[in-house]
């Protein structure tokens, strides 16, 4: 398998110099070799990790696909959906960065959460545990796609997923081996119970430019399931738990209009944009509604 993600990585890597090579009297060298370097070795760090926090107990079997679109609640195609826009944003982000000329930023950097999130499915697809799913593959375009649109339509992301997370006692009660995971790192990745998916959306983005609504506040609206100890809802309710939907309303922090007179503060700023940071929130489930003085 790892011949595959190997392959993969020198494939985008390729794929990002070749047009970039068109604004090679644009563009900046010295920024763009080491995000190339720095970018896939964070990649490749990242999906070792995945591998051992994910796969490390599961039986290796031939490649294989699974229609998994009934499972978790979708909570699992929220997240393809999520990580795949946030990687879009950043490479379209950082090509711009490194002088590659506006249009090819964008139409390369959108798909690029499509094309890394696509080893997750080889891993997925050699798992006996699970298969390559096509409806991940339609999450993870539909996270590029928004990028993609947003930025040809409006040249700037005015909403954006993002994901919060707390530990719930559902793993401890689970099958074993503890397939909603045995420590925090695991559970973050595992449990769907303590996952939340949010949209947040910049309003003053959508208002006039005298607006006075502040930049930095966005309204967002959240998604989560509960209830699940295992993938389908007859097995959970064979094992006596009712899963359900949950929806939040909430507000949250867009990182990108922090005011701070240190830059290298936005930069440590920026990634947070990936996190849904807390707030007073409403919860809405069918069992009723529920106030969060602060909700993660």
């Amino acid at each position: 398998m790892k011949k595959y993600l190997f392959i993969l990585i020198i494939i985008s890597d390729l794929f990002s110099k070749t047009f970039a090579q068109s604004d090679s009297s644009k563009l900046i060298k010295k920024r763009f070799i080491p995000l190339m370097v720095g970018g896939n070795a964070t990649y490749v760090a990242s999906l070792i990790y995945l591998s051992q926090a994910w796969y490390k107990n599961e039986p290796r079997t031939h490649f294989h696909f699974f229609n998994d679109n009934a499972e978790w609640l979708q909570m699992d195609k929220t997240g393809h959906f999520t990580a795949s826009f946030h990687e879009s944003v950043f490479f379209v982000e950082a090509f711009k960065w490194t002088g590659v000329s506006k249009k090819r930023a964008i139409l390369i950097g959108s798909f690029a959460g499509l094309l890394y999130q696509t080893p997750i499915e080889i891993f997925d697809g050699f798992s006996s545990a699970y298969g390559a799913s096509w409806g991940d593959e339609l999450a993870n375009a539909g996270g590029s796609l928004l990028v993609l649109g947003q930025y040809l339509l409006w040249d700037q992301i005015r909403f954006q997923p993002k994901f919060s997370f707390h530990r719930t006692g559902f793993p401890a009660l689970g099958p074993k081996p503890n397939i909603l995971g045995s420590n925090t790192g695991q559970q973050i990745f595992k449990d769907y119970n303590g996952q939340t998916y949010w949209m947040s959306f910049n309003i003053n983005s959508f208002l006039s430019k005298e607006s006075r609504f502040p930049r930095w506040l966005n309204l967002a609206i959240g998604y989560g399931g509960q209830n699940m100890i295992r993938a389908r809802k007859n097995q959970n309710l064979a094992a006596g738990f009712s899963p359900f939907r949950q929806y939040y309303f909430s507000f949250d922090v867009d990182m990108k209009y922090v005011k701070t007179r240190k830059k290298w503060i936005k930069y440590v700023l920026y990634p947070l944009n990936f996190i849904h940071i807390p707030f007073p929130t409403v919860e809405f489930n069918k069992k009723g509604i529920n106030f969060h003085p602060l909700y993660f």
